[in-house]
């Protein structure tokens, strides 16, 4: 039975924290790709490029929450560290299982790296093959939903769009400890329903309930060339995360390699209408990162530099 205190709390702890962001070669202040995203007590792990589970040991994240894996792409440096994770998880007497999301490749691969160390896992993994060219809900639980959508880059590529599901009404303080209502009461408040006193008169559902806050919501855009098809996906959401592997004079490489530049993510961000921007997937030419902020500022205002170890909180 849960308390009225419960049944009324709201917990809006919903953060990414950035484990990895160099772009395919790792450095000795740059680790590669994977980020660790919590919703509560819901933990995604989003790519899982060599060295992550270090990273998570090295930031002391509860890693062992992590249930669900979803993978951008099958370059090394999005999946390599993948399989060392799942031994690690192995080795530590994991039972309960765990979702991978990813391209439908990533099961013949894992599957044929467990067969030649022939290790049979103590917990079962579970693999969801992401369709390819469609926005498509891939996820769900009672607090969030995860969709994946296509990118343009080498390989086939995707992104993927976190969104909180709306909350309940908040109850008024003053109305609970004047009317003192049921349990039952309570959530059928919550649901939207007046309240009936004992002499049958109706209180208004919105006299005593609050709306709660707009579902927030995250983007992750992994590798990818400038490309506008994508705002339908990531359109209005609160943060968006987006690589940055070159700088403006290295336009015409970004194109070539199918990667896009600071400019490019913050015009991506301003046609969004994005909240906010946090850069990502530096290419290990840039020594010196403060450039690509500027860059990136002079079109979208209310952009920052990823940093290896920050958790960032995702608001409104």
């Amino acid at each position: 039975m849960f308390s009225i205190f419960e049944i009324m709390k709201t917990n809006l702890n919903f953060s990414v924290t950035i484990l990895g962001n160099s772009a395919a070669i790792p450095t000795k202040q740059s680790h590669l790709s994977s980020q660790l995203v919590k919703n509560n007590n819901d933990y995604f792990l989003v790519d899982c490029g060599e060295g992550t589970q270090m990273q998570l040991i090295r930031y002391k994240t509860k890693y062992h929450k992590i249930d669900n894996i979803f993978i951008s792409h099958l370059h090394g440096d999005h999946f390599f560290g993948l399989i060392g994770l799942i031994s690690t998880f192995h080795l530590q007497g994991r039972e309960k299982p765990l979702s991978i999301f990813g391209p439908k490749e990533l099961q013949e691969i894992i599957e044929f790296q467990l067969k030649i160390v022939q290790t049979d896992l103590k917990y079962k993994l579970i693999f969801h093959h992401i369709q390819p060219n469609k926005y498509d809900q891939i996820f769900e639980n009672k607090s969030m939903i995860v969709y994946s959508f296509p990118l343009v880059h080498r390989i086939p590529t995707w992104g993927f769009r976190f969104e909180q599901k709306p909350q309940k009404l908040n109850i008024k303080k003053d109305f609970v400890n004047s009317f003192k209502p049921s349990i039952d009461e309570i959530l059928c408040i919550k649901n939207g329903q007046d309240y009936i006193t004992d002499d049958g008169s109706v209180i208004p559902n919105n006299e005593i309930t609050i709306k709660p806050p707009k579902p927030l919501s995250y983007a992750y855009c992994s590798d990818t060339r400038y490309d506008e098809s994508i705002l339908d996906y990531i359109s209005g959401v609160s943060l968006l995360f987006h690589e940055a592997t070159f700088d403006n004079t290295m336009q015409d490489l970004a194109i070539s390699k199918y990667h896009s530049t600071a400019k490019d993510a913050a015009t991506i961000a301003t046609k969004g209408k994005v909240s906010k921007l946090i850069l990502g997937h530096f290419s290990a030419r840039h020594k010196e990162r403060s450039q690509l902020l500027e860059e990136a500022t002079e079109v979208f205002r209310n952009t920052i530099l990823s940093v290896e170890g920050m958790e960032y909180t995702i608001q409104p």
